[in-house]
């Protein structure tokens, strides 16, 4: 009689001997596939494409906090991933695959907290904040110049307009926001009494769906805040 032949391991109540009888349904030479036609091709190569978006605007946020990129260049790149990462998701097929930012996360065990606030904004930290006092003087250095001031102005204006004559939809709101944060960052660099509030409404507005519009409740909010932003502005000009 042989001996018996030793195990290459320490058998426990547990481990598994593979056997001969076994053997292999999937021919380790054929390729997999992850869809099985365009459209499921379209909606993985989108869903890639938000992935890299995410992890690329995490790495630019770090590079920011260490000034290894000028504001200009940071505020570029932004504005470009932002535009790419909200442009992937207005396709339907696509926003109900991702569901939502945090879904996604931890679907794909993703740790981008720089990145998950800067998309929570939805604006550059230039445009939320800016990060140090710039010389805004006009022709004779006594302040702002005036064409600046004018066009922070008229953003105002057409902003309480726009509530006044009834948008109340994401889509249409939004994008006056971030022009009037952008205009009055051009003009002061002083945290006036309202500014909060604008960045509060842009947050509030970019979690909503694109054709989603406020309560009557969050209009009246809406316009009182614009209001006294509005004169919080015109006090750092006098």
């Amino acid at each position: 009689m042989y001996p018996q032949r030793q195990l290459p391991y320490a058998p426990t109540p547990y481990s598994y001997t593979p056997t001969s009888a076994l053997s292999s349904t999937i021919s380790l030479d054929e390729e997999v596939k992850l869809f099985s036609n365009n459209a499921e091709r379209d909606l993985y190569e989108s869903l890639a494409e938000i992935y890299s978006i995410i992890m690329t605007l995490e790495a630019l946020e770090k590079a920011y906090l260490r000034d290894s990129v000028t504001e200009t260049e940071y505020t570029e790149t932004c504005n470009r991933l932002l535009k790419q990462y909200k442009s992937n998701l207005k396709n339907e097929a696509v926003a109900q695959a991702f569901v939502d930012l945090e879904t996604f996360k931890r679907e794909w065990d993703m740790e981008c907290p720089r990145a998950t606030e800067r998309l929570r904004v939805g604006i550059p930290a230039t445009d939320e904040t800016p990060s140090a006092p710039r010389p805004r003087q006009n022709a004779s250095g006594g302040g702002p110049a005036a064409p600046t001031v004018a066009s922070a102005i008229e953003t105002f204006i057409t902003t309480l307009d726009a509530i006044k004559l009834g948008l109340r939809e994401k889509d249409m709101l939004h994008p006056l926001l971030v022009d009037l944060i952008q205009s009055v960052n051009k003009v002061t660099d002083v945290d006036f009494d309202g500014k909060p509030k604008i960045v509060q409404w842009l947050i509030t507005l970019n979690q909503m769906r694109a054709a989603e519009p406020l309560t009557e409740d969050q209009v009246r909010e809406f316009q009182f805040d614009m209001e006294q932003a509005y004169y919080g502005f015109k006090s750092t000009l006098e």
